[in-house]
């Protein structure tokens, strides 16, 4: 059974700069896209990023877009999520997600990490 464990959440002062990672385990997930959600304070969860198996496409939810940078590692089975010049309204709970598909209105993702957090001070 696939399993994603996320590392590198924290508490960091606005303008800072976190790196997220993502170790995935118990299945090849080489071949399809995986990518990052957050969840902050009473609010849904919201696709960020997704990055295709071969690296070669990139999307950024609008929030986020020219500030974090997906990536990922096929041969170490890890995707990565850079975030710079980070905001108070950054501050949600981190989720790494893999096989990412487009469903309905908006992405879904068949497996979740466990979640970190991210905390944003003013």
């Amino acid at each position: 059974q696939v399993q994603l464990a996320e590392s590198g959440g924290g508490l960091v002062q606005a303008g800072g700069s976190l790196r997220l990672s993502c170790a995935a385990s118990g299945g090849d997930l080489s071949r399809y896209d995986m990518g990052w959600f957050r969840q902050g304070p009473g609010q849904e969860r919201e696709f960020i990023a997704r990055i295709s198996g071969s690296s070669s496409e990139k999307e950024y939810s609008v929030p986020v877009k020219g500030r974090f940078t997906i990536s990922r590692d096929n041969a170490k089975s890890t995707v990565s999520l850079q975030m710079n010049s980070l905001t108070p309204e950054d501050t949600a709970v981190y989720y790494c997600a893999g096989v990412v598909i487009h469903a309905g209105a908006g992405w879904r993702s068949l497996y979740w990490g466990q979640g970190t957090q991210v905390t944003v001070s003013s």
